[in-house]
């Protein structure tokens, strides 16, 4: 029990800071009534949250498509308090992130955040600011964040789930509240996209050809990306890509851009997308600044015939085998063109699972296209390819294998056991990492601003007044020493 009212030297020492620096910026608001002031939103243990840090992460929140939500900035509070107390336990107990980790998440982020908004100057337009000072703005929240995230992992790395766990899970699901699965199927393609000949592609790579001389004469890069680049994000901002690393380019694009410096320009190469060129506007350490125009070759309609011929070949093939069905993973590494699924035996993951690796895929998120011929198939066959049409609008064949289906069903262990493996792992994870948070916070003195003590995820985490009104310290005796102890 005496280790509950204990507050080291140095836990005061922090907490004195923390409360002198919350005082000042008070008594600064105060002394200037006619001007809006940053404050102090909340205090936790040696570190504080800025309300500019919540109106920050709610303008992302917005700009990543969300709807305007009063209520979210009680969440944004909520997590921001959990990261500062999984970033100083993380300073205790040795854990960081590299730079680059850092760099690589702030590009990622930008990257996503200008494609939802349509690009670079709307997204700058609705910040308020511009891209480069809103990345210098977020990166000291994004590096905290990945702090953060590594130190949960810590704590939950212990975390097993054993077949008893997952059995007293689902026993402990109320009979009334048990879950019900959809239909499900595990179904696997063999995707065979239409190429061009090298004759077919030439005029397309002279058209980049003939841009690139225009550069190259004078003529402003950015203004013909927007009027000629077939790329859809980029080419409204000039074919400005902004920075990244290596990992965020195709290997042909990467290979181009780590090799020119500022300012020098590329010949024109063919990734899968089409044919390219780029400049290098600024490089710094593993990270490349960069803008391209890119041409798309059509696909015609001799190329697509050709397709079809290869997926009428393959699937003679595996109907003249005995065992067509084993065939059908050799054939998807050998010939498939779609490179997610083809060294997975051909087999499709779960979009909403992908983390588990789960090949049953809920037929109301099934592609249409697939749905509809994997309906009239029976188990273990394969159908006969059929033209298709991509999210990115290009045609070509698939050849499907259906491997599994199961009816609409309540859930089951016999059935189910790797989908409530999965529940049961997270109810575990979530039931430790909930431990360590209300320790934590026992611990760790904590001051939510009044303005969001009514948030619902947040009731219960302010320290209480009267555990810091009464600090009584003692003089130490030379035989029988006393710490600082807080009076309840």
């Amino acid at each position: 029990m005496a280790r509950r009212f204990f507050i080291s030297i140095r836990y005061m020492r922090k907490f004195g800071i923390a409360l002198l620096s919350f005082i000042l910026l008070i008594s600064a608001v105060k002394a200037q009534p006619k001007r809006t002031l940053d404050k102090i939103a909340a205090v936790v243990g040696s570190g504080i949250i800025l309300q500019s840090d919540i109106e920050l992460k709610y303008a992302t929140f917005v700009a990543q498509g969300m709807p305007p939500n009063a209520g979210a900035k009680c969440n944004i509070l909520q997590q921001l308090v959990s990261q500062k107390l999984l970033a100083q336990q993380a300073i205790i107990d040795s854990v960081d992130v590299k730079e680059d980790e850092v760099d690589n998440s702030v590009d990622r982020r930008m990257r996503d955040m200008i494609q939802r908004a349509g690009g670079q100057d709307r997204l700058e337009q609705f910040l308020g600011r511009s891209v480069i000072q809103y990345k210098d703005e977020v990166r000291p929240d994004i590096k905290e964040s990945l702090i953060a995230q590594k130190m949960q992992q810590k704590i939950t790395t212990n975390v097993n789930t054993t077949p008893q766990d997952v059995k007293k899970f689902f026993d402990g699901i109320p009979k009334d509240s048990i879950p019900t699965f959809n239909k499900e199927v595990e179904v696997g393609q063999i995707v065979f996209q239409p190429k061009l000949t090298a004759a077919e592609k030439e005029a397309y790579r002279n058209k980049a050809e003939d841009l690139r001389k225009r550069v190259l004469a004078g003529e402003d890069f950015g203004k013909l990306s927007r009027l000629y680049s077939q790329d859809p994000v980029a080419a409204p901002n000039g074919g400005d890509l902004g920075f990244n690393d290596r990992t965020g380019f195709v290997k042909e694009f990467t290979a181009q851009a780590f090799k020119l410096k500022a300012g020098e320009i590329s010949p024109v190469f063919e990734t899968d997308f089409g044919f390219h060129f780029l400049q290098v506007i600024e490089r710094r350490g593993e990270q490349v600044h960069t803008r391209h125009i890119l041409i798309v070759p059509v696909i015609t309609e001799e190329s697509l015939n050709r397709a079809k011929a290869r997926a009428d070949s393959i699937y003679a093939l595996m109907m003249k085998s005995n065992k067509n069905v084993d065939y059908f993973s050799y054939a998807a590494a050998a010939y498939s063109d779609d490179k997610e699924t083809k060294f997975n035996g051909g087999m499709l993951l779960n979009a909403e699972n992908v983390e588990a690796r789960s090949t049953y895929i809920p037929t109301d998120k099934l592609d249409p296209q697939v749905a509809l011929v994997t309906d009239t198939m029976k188990v273990g066959t394969i159908s006969k390819p059929f033209l298709f049409t991509g999210a990115d609008g290009k045609k070509g064949y698939k050849i499907l294998y259906l491997k599994s289906t199961s009816n609409a069903h309540k859930a089951n262990l016999a059935q189910d056991y790797p989908k409530l493996k999965e529940y049961a792992n997270n109810n575990k994870v979530n039931v430790t990492v909930s431990q360590w948070f209300e320790k934590r916070r026992k611990e760790t003195f904590i001051r939510i601003d009044p303005e969001y003590q009514g948030c619902p995820s947040l009731k219960g985490w302010s320290t209480p007044a009267t555990a810091i009104s009464e600090v009584k310290t003692e003089e130490p005796k030379p035989a029988d020493p006393k710490p600082a102890v807080v009076k309840q």
